[in-house]
């Protein structure tokens, strides 16, 4: 079964890739054509789901067969600490499949008991190395340790570049990452008053820095707290960063969907959710 596109995403919605969204998790799962229907209708049309446990990735790509969304493969910091050693021996030969466009999501979450950082840490490094063997972008998760995930890409010299999934923080912190081939992943924060330090950073990013995405079922947009949130939201994040920005809605939704196509390397032509 392949998603159909709905007809209400028409010439007069721009084009929108979310390139961060769990539609294997439990939140999801059950209604994940709904989801997608839903998502379509607004103008979402493509969408990478980043694993975040061993035990998804072969369910994951089976899904990718059936609805034909983009995905990634990895081990998550929050699951990093209970994996098994041998956890990562897969990785490189489901990897290397077409059909998996990055290494993600992976990371370091220093918000966590300090009892996990050595398992984290080891499994950031052996996941950076992967990507770098198979030169593939990866999708980068990180909570307090942005300069310990700069310290080892710099260390490993991965040149592949990625997404930093859900940027919250300074111009400055930003720009480090922009600056070795990342995008920014910009989601639901800035819909949130309270974060004036990240909607002033994203003001002034180049716009062929920064992707759009969700997070969903996580990190819902200000006003939708307690609620699960979905990859349709993706329409209310870009109104968000239309307010932030100059541009214009059809020059802004161009250049995020080809920043999302080039930083995964996707063929921008081809990535309609349903599409053979």
């Amino acid at each position: 079964m392949s998603i159909k596109i709905a007809s209400e995403a028409g010439p007069t919605l721009p084009l929108l890739f979310d390139t961060h969204c769990h539609l294997d998790l439990p939140e999801l799962l059950p209604q994940l054509e709904f989801h997608l229907q839903q998502a379509c209708a607004l103008g979402v049309q493509a969408v990478l789901v980043p694993a975040v446990e061993q035990k998804n990735w072969l369910p994951l790509l089976a899904l990718q067969q059936q609805f034909k969304f983009d995905v990634a493969l990895g081990v998550h910091p929050w699951w990093a600490a209970s994996a098994q050693l041998n956890a990562l021996e897969q990785l490189p030969q489901l990897a290397a499949q077409p059909e998996v466009c990055a290494i993600g999501e992976i990371g370091l979450d220093y918000a966590l008991d300090e009892a996990t950082f050595a398992a984290q840490a080891l499994f950031f490094s052996q996941q950076l190395a992967i990507a770098k063997a198979l030169k593939k972008p990866v999708v980068l998760h990180h909570r307090k340790s942005m300069v310990q995930l700069l310290a080892e890409i710099k260390l490993q010299q991965f040149n592949e570049g990625g997404i930093l999934h859900a940027f919250s923080g300074s111009y400055q912190q930003g720009k480090a990452f922009i600056d070795l081939g990342f995008k920014l992943g910009i989601g639901g924060t800035i819909s949130y008053q309270r974060a004036e330090k990240t909607k002033k950073a994203v003001k002034k990013f180049p716009l062929d820095a920064l992707v759009l995405e969700t997070d969903a079922p996580a990190m819902p947009l200000s006003g939708f707290q307690g609620q699960v949130n979905t990859p349709a939201q993706l329409r209310l994040v870009f109104q968000a960063l239309l307010e932030l920005r100059s541009e214009p809605a059809t020059q802004l939704a161009a250049q995020l969907w080809q920043n999302s196509c080039q930083v995964l390397r996707l063929n921008a032509q081809s990535r309609l959710l349903g599409s053979a």
